[in-house]
């Protein structure tokens, strides 16, 4: 079925999926604050690093709804929100185009980037993507063989924090390599609460995540030990006499952190769509305030 004509950009926005996007904004303003801190701040830089992290983020939102579709994952049966191309709204050859825009939007951006700092950037840029397509696509889709929440980490921790501090300024550091650790283990959690709604769906359609092959209460302990970190990497970089203390502002999200830990621990089927979207807005949370506290300015 070909996407209504009447509704076309709503249609396209619940296939981005806006409540995922703070997960994209969130590791590139540690970035940025601590590009700003050091001084090598870039503005264009900056605002190319944010659009691509944003656009690779709803390609990779609009691969898995067509690929999830293809390997019959998405079943009436599913208790998250629609997916497009499942349902009919979008048509798999459509989303395909759609794809193939968004991550070609993402590549003309990249340009700018490769031109600043070279093949790094380049060869970065490529895993990104290949990672993004891999999650449900391909001969190997990484997602239906519990490696999502390690792609995760690296996608969203590692190669977002380093990779728009590096377009930046040319080089590393060891407080951006911590500093890429807590938006990697809360976005994680993101994937926790997705996977552990789905894992009666995901059981029969044979998508083996962590939820699925380790169960509920391994999926408590998982969000758990990913907030904890989340919280002890600033305590740390503060104590190592790598930040100021500022970093600790995070610790001002930890009871918006403990009320999501006991609703997901609680909650079952469809009411953890809102625990979903509670945790990546806790991601952006924690984000600006571990970004504020970077900067320096206490």
């Amino acid at each position: 079925m070909e996407p209504s004509p009447r509704l076309p950009f709503s249609v396209w926005m619940q296939a981005a999926r806006p409540k995922t996007l703070p997960a994209a904004a969130a590791p590139v303003l540690i970035a940025l604050a601590l590009a700003w801190r050091d001084e090598v701040f870039n503005l264009p830089a900056a605002i190319a690093c944010l659009l691509i992290s944003l656009l690779m983020q709803i390609g990779a939102n609009f691969a898995n709804d067509l690929f999830d579709h293809q390997r019959g994952a998405d079943t009436p049966e599913r208790l998250g929100p629609t997916r497009v191309t499942a349902s009919g709204l979008i048509s798999p050859s459509t989303m395909l185009r759609g794809v193939i825009f968004i991550f070609g939007l993402a590549a003309l951006l990249g340009l700018y980037l490769i031109y600043l700092r070279g093949w790094p950037v380049l060869a970065l840029g490529l895993a990104i993507l290949l990672a993004a397509l891999a999650y449900t696509g391909g001969p190997f889709p990484y997602g239906y063989y519990a490696l999502g929440d390690v792609f995760v980490f690296l996608a969203f921790g590692i190669a977002a924090v380093c990779g728009s501090y590096y377009a930046q300024s040319g080089l590393l550091t060891p407080v951006v390599w911590w500093a890429a650790v807590p938006p990697g283990l809360l976005i994680i959690n993101i994937l926790v609460v997705n996977n552990t709604r789905d894992i009666p769906t995901d059981r029969k359609s044979k998508k083996n995540t962590l939820a699925v092959l380790l169960g509920r209460r391994a999926m408590q302990i998982e969000y758990l030990l990913c907030l904890l970190g989340a919280y002890l990497v600033p305590l740390g970089l503060w104590l190592a006499g790598l930040t100021s203390w500022g970093g600790l502002l995070t610790w001002l999200s930890i009871p918006q952190a403990l009320a999501l830990y006991r609703e997901f621990s609680r909650n079952e089927g469809r009411a953890l769509n809102h625990t979903l979207g509670g945790t990546a807005r806790l991601a952006l949370v924690h984000a600006l305030l571990f970004a504020l506290g970077l900067l320096g300015w206490f």
